[in-house]
């Protein structure tokens, strides 16, 4: 038998399969494949890029040379140009404006054989600073309203270069998902006078079924509502709703539990493609003092077909009970 499970955040239900979950082994879990090939983001190939907006750097290096350690740039196909007006305008029903944004992409290492879980907690460290640095620097523009970064590991998780990278867009709308979220969080503040995020975070530690892993700052486990098979989020303890803030003390909490859970996931799941993101409060939308930011790792195990985009519905072969089980033992 099956039970259905109600997201306290979002309010969205997915259905996990309890009595005959599927275990690490019987997922198709194919190694990624290292394609070869001239890489633009390996280290002395750095003219094949468009200039480098920030790096690590080895003192003494210069842009656009060998020597660095993290690069940011432009994204060479963006999904959004930063020149020009919104001009938001509407055609009868539809609304519509240009497509004004900033995508860049992070190199996290000039290393084409490592991925972020092979980065130590210092090089993860410095990756972490080069998105809080370009998301202090994007949110200056006025045009911008949110700031996503996103990580895609693995050519079925939407990575079209096999290179260790991130991704960073800034929008001048808040997504759907964000939204979702906000409105929850907002919704649950108003009945209880908390965070729900807070309230996750202690029933996760008082339950101990689900938890990976924690330290002074962070927690990881796998969500009671989980959308896919051994999703895992990282959530910061202390309330926050802003990832921009996180001090240098944290950064390195950060780090640490991020590599630990991308570690576990690698060698339980035989290094699969997944997709990370950090949801974190809008730019210019108030306060938002009830919203709570994190990290949500989603590993992609299984396709999403027809009833999920039909119903609003996920079916998960794996409760998130047993995912953790599996992950706390890697």
């Amino acid at each position: 038998m099956s039970q259905l499970r109600r997201d306290p955040i979002t309010g969205r239900w997915i259905i996990v399969n309890i009595t005959d979950p599927k275990k690490p082994g019987e997922f198709d879990l194919r190694p990624q494949v290292r394609k070869g090939g001239v890489c633009p983001f390996c280290t002395g190939n750095e003219k094949m890029t468009p200039p480098e907006i920030e790096a690590v750097r080895a003192k003494g290096t210069k842009s656009d040379t060998p020597g660095w350690s993290v690069r940011v740039v432009p994204n060479k196909f963006p999904a959004l140009t930063i020149e020009g007006d919104l001009d938001k305008r509407g055609i009868g029903v539809y609304d519509m404006s240009n497509g004004v944004g900033a995508h860049e992409v992070i190199i996290e290492t000039p290393d084409h054989e490592k991925d972020m879980a092979d980065l130590s907690p210092r090089e993860i460290r410095n990756i972490i600073f080069k998105y809080r640095s370009r998301s202090l620097d994007l949110e200056k523009d006025p045009r911008f309203k949110y700031i996503l970064i996103f990580k895609n590991h693995g050519e079925s998780a939407g990575a079209s270069l096999e290179h260790a990278h991130s991704q960073i867009v800034a929008l001048p709308i808040v997504p759907k998902r964000v939204t979702e979220e906000l409105k929850g969080a907002n919704n649950y503040f108003g009945y209880r006078e908390r965070c729900v995020f807070c309230d996750m975070i202690a029933q996760e530690q008082q339950d101990k079924l689900r938890v990976i892993s924690e330290n002074r700052y962070f927690i990881a486990f796998c969500p009671f509502v989980p959308r896919f098979a051994f999703e895992t989020w990282i959530v910061p303890k202390t309330h926050n709703q802003d990832f921009k803030s996180i001090d240098d003390k944290r950064a390195g909490a950060m780090a640490a539990i991020l590599k630990d859970t991308l570690e576990r996931l690698k060698k339980v799941l035989n290094d699969p493609p997944y997709n990370f993101i950090i949801h974190t409060a809008p730019v210019r939308d108030g306060l938002n003092e009830e919203y709570h930011w994190h990290l949500e790792i989603m590993p992609k195990l299984t396709n999403v077909a027809g009833f999920e985009w039909g119903s609003g519905f996920y079916i998960n072969p794996t409760s998130p009970e047993l995912a953790a089980k599996y992950l706390r033992a890697a």
